[in-house]
């Protein structure tokens, strides 16, 4: 029997965290892609894609990756370009959190 997926706020079945961990990059774009980049390890490439993303979910990515890099003045700019506070929770946390919303909104 197939497994049914959660739906987002738009009706669309969203894939889960462990999914999105699974599949291949050529399924996302944009943030959703530095953040598969990240979660492969690749934090240069990662920073390349979502430097490039223009709105808030680039610049919330864009302040994830300074963050896990260490460049707190850097990460706190974008946080604020991204409309949020800064992160206090661990790095694995915020990762999952910024994958879950964006795919929750499909």
């Amino acid at each position: 029997m197939p497994r049914l997926l959660p739906q987002g706020i738009d009706g669309n079945l969203m894939m889960t965290v462990a999914e999105f961990r699974a599949a291949e990059s050529s399924e996302f774009t944009g943030a959703l892609l530095a953040l598969w980049w990240d979660g492969r390890g690749d934090w240069q490439k990662a920073h390349e894609i979502a430097q490039d993303v223009p709105d808030a979910d680039g610049a919330w990515v864009h302040a994830y990756l300074h963050r896990k890099e260490g460049d707190l003045g850097n990460a706190a700019y974008w946080y604020r370009q991204a409309g949020r506070e800064t992160a206090k929770s661990d790095l694995r946390s915020e990762w999952e959190q910024i994958v879950r919303e964006i795919l929750t909104r499909g």
